[in-house]
């Protein structure tokens, strides 16, 4: 995500940052952490969460006021307004994010997975019960996939896969690594408990809370920058280093996700770019027979990397309807109706017609 991208309240409180002093700088990372994992899904915080993390980090309230604040502020405009954008749910699961990576605990076991996603999901999923492992199987379309899904663990063995990997991750020797291959394994440890998928939501921001607090545990010092600016290159990176076709020559691929894990736990500099995670792209790595380099046909970068493909689909296909879209980039289509209101705010995109029979029109910078 680059900085024409970001909403000016992100821009502000990262600037805002920069001028505190040390501890602050600290406690502000983390709350930069935890807004920026709500890109996974698409969410944008509001302006209130951003001047009620101002007010933790300057000292002025504690954390745990500031959950009192964010519910407060919404059971009081509760039946008034819909959080139909999702900024809710966003702004109540970054103070609760930040509040568990500030936490100097941790224990390695599944039971911690399941505690994280009841921390950050009560009273946030309603189809979805908070802290407890799906009871029925899943599939979801990936756009990196051309809409096929990664193959998740089926639900009558989360449990025992995840005490399977979690034995395998707590015997392993990390003694005669060098850093590099440290950092590969724990990414392929990582890519494995992600696969499990063991909630029907949230498994990535649940997955990316965990791999921070256990990154600590082992003594790693975490810049946790990646994370707040790409935390939807990190979900596709995951769904690459979890997916196979052989007939279509593509194997399971934690290249992407190294690099993320390099940048995050070695000060490396990686370019994390999304369409890279796509398996047609021709930059790709142990993709044979790549073909021709999708093409994202936008005129300039105001748009954030799924505004950029949206674009591109409905360039392709004009009557393509949101739930089309979110399927084939594998997201909801409530996050897809956030980005066409996005895209039609900045003019770039025109609906004709109604729902029935209707269809947008792509403008370029010439018509803008």
């Amino acid at each position: 995500m680059n900085e024409s991208s970001r909403n000016q309240f992100e821009i502000d409180f990262d600037s805002y940052i920069m001028q505190r002093e040390p501890g602050q700088k600290e406690n502000g990372k983390l709350w930069q952490t935890a807004i920026g994992l709500q890109q996974v899904d698409g969410l944008t915080p509001s302006e209130y969460l951003y001047k009620t993390a101002k007010r933790n980090i300057d000292g002025e309230i504690t954390i745990e006021e500031a959950k009192k604040l964010i519910d407060s502020y919404y059971e009081s405009r509760r039946g008034s307004v819909k959080d139909e954008d999702g900024t809710e749910e966003a702004d109540k699961v970054s103070v609760r994010i930040r509040e568990i990576l500030a936490e100097n605990t941790f224990s390695f076991t599944p039971d911690l997975l399941l505690s994280i996603h009841k921390r950050l999901f009560t009273g946030i999923f309603y189809k979805v019960k908070a802290g407890q492992f799906r009871d029925y199987n899943i599939s979801k379309r990936e756009w990196v996939l051309d809409g096929e899904s990664v193959l998740y663990a089926s639900a009558d063995m989360i449990r025992q896969t995840l005490d399977y990997d979690f034995c395998q991750e707590r015997a392993f020797d990390y003694s005669k690594l060098s850093k590099e291959e440290s950092v590969k394994h724990l990414a392929r440890f990582i890519a494995n408990i992600w696969q499990i998928h063991p909630f029907g939501e949230g498994n990535t921001r649940t997955s990316a809370v965990f791999a921070i607090k256990y990154l600590n545990s082992l003594g790693f010092e975490v810049n946790n920058e990646p994370f707040e600016k790409n935390s939807w290159y990190f979900r596709n990176a995951l769904v690459r280093a979890n997916y196979t076709n052989m007939k279509k020559g593509i194997y399971m691929n934690t290249e992407y996700l190294e690099k993320f894990f390099c940048n995050l736990l070695l000060g490396e500099s990686n370019e994390l770019k999304n369409r890279y995670c796509h398996i047609r792209y021709n930059g790709g790595i142990n993709v044979p027979n790549v073909p021709k380099k999708m093409s994202l046909n936008v005129p300039n970068t105001n748009f954030t990397d799924r505004e950029k493909l949206i674009i591109d689909i409905l360039s392709k296909k004009k009557d393509s309807t949101a739930k089309e879209i979110a399927l084939e980039l594998g997201v909801t289509e409530k996050t897809i109706k956030r980005d066409i209101s996005s895209l039609k705010e900045k003019n770039m995109i025109e609906r004709i017609g109604g729902k029935n029979g209707g269809h947008w029109i792509v403008r370029s910078e010439a018509e803008k």
